[in-house]
């Protein structure tokens, strides 16, 4: 495994990450705890130590897993946990509350910190809100004041859009030092105004959906067709068999022959200078395995090469 510094956090975080969406049953698998604790202890074995989740997937049932795992391992020092804020589904129909205010918020965060059965998080990111929501000088004075009492080490922001440069560009105003962004092979948006107000501002950029929902995994070939129960069945299908025969130009045009698409894709995020760490997500520690390996792997387009040995 390879590390990389992220920003300005000074974290030192393994380049490949593990997100956790898939803990709160939205890829149409429910997850047990036995199974979660498989994937995390292949994860560390591997020198994995970013664990990438949100207080929304489940609600906090993905945080659960993680919190019930560190605490029967004892080895919360070896993780880096980052966690979110902003989509209170316990009680997202109540149409009075703003999830997005001070007070909401620090009771997510109380509420976080309880089921990861931690006394503070590595990194806590405002997850995917509005201009409007992100906006707001009181919810940021809150939070500073968490970080000044250690139950935050640092803050970050998860943009919703990844061509949003007004959060990025404010990201030191308000005292964030990551960003989240959608980026991938077949998504490069945020190389053209993203990733370079990043690197001026010296933030730490973590890459989700960098198998972009599975479509560079190397399984689905045209005409497969998702599960209803998978949230990609959701898709316009016209446009998803656009992109897995676009995939399919990738595999023939730019992946070498026996490198695993899944890895290769993920060592292509990672050859960004931008780019700290990579957080697919994973159903199965095989899977951890496969994504570890685009720590080391060189096959790949040589478009960034002073990233590569960061």
């Amino acid at each position: 495994m390879k590390y990389r510094r992220l920003g300005k956090t000074e974290l030192k975080v393994s380049v490949v990450g593990v997100g956790t969406w898939q803990f709160s049953g939205a890829w149409g698998k429910d997850y047990t705890q036995d199974e979660v604790d498989a994937i995390l202890d292949k994860a560390r074995d591997l020198g994995i130590n970013l664990l990438d989740t949100a207080e929304c997937y489940g609600p906090h049932l993905s945080e659960s897993f993680i919190g019930s795992y560190i605490e029967r391992r004892k080895n919360r020092a070896d993780w880096v946990i980052a966690t979110k804020f902003g989509h209170n589904h316990l009680d997202r129909e109540n149409p009075s509350k703003n999830y997005w205010s001070a007070e909401e918020v620090l009771k997510q965060l109380d509420a976080s910190l309880l089921a990861l059965k931690t006394d503070y998080v590595d990194l806590y990111q405002f997850h995917s809100g509005s201009d409007e929501d992100f906006n707001n000088d009181e919810l940021w004075t809150a939070l500073d004041k968490q970080v000044q009492a250690g139950k935050v080490r640092s803050l970050g922001i998860s943009i919703g859009s990844n061509s949003n440069v007004y959060q990025t560009d404010a990201s030191t105003k308000v005292g964030a030092k990551a960003i989240q962004v959608i980026y991938n092979r077949l998504d490069q948006v945020p190389e053209q105004h993203v990733f370079p107000s990043c690197q001026r501002q010296d933030l730490g950029v973590l890459a989700r959906v960098p198998l972009a929902s599975g479509f560079l995994s190397g399984k689905y070939k045209p005409g497969s067709v998702f599960a209803e129960n998978d949230v990609r069945s959701r898709r316009d299908q016209e446009q998803s068999q656009t992109r897995l025969q676009i995939v399919q130009d990738i595999v023939r045009k730019e992946v070498p022959a026996g490198v695993d698409m899944a890895t290769w894709a993920l060592a292509w995020c990672l050859k960004h200078p931008a780019v700290s760490c990579v957080i697919p997500g994973c159903k199965s520690p095989q899977q951890v395995e496969m994504n570890a390996a685009a720590a080391t792997l060189d096959e790949v387009a040589d478009d960034h090469p002073q990233a590569w040995n960061n």
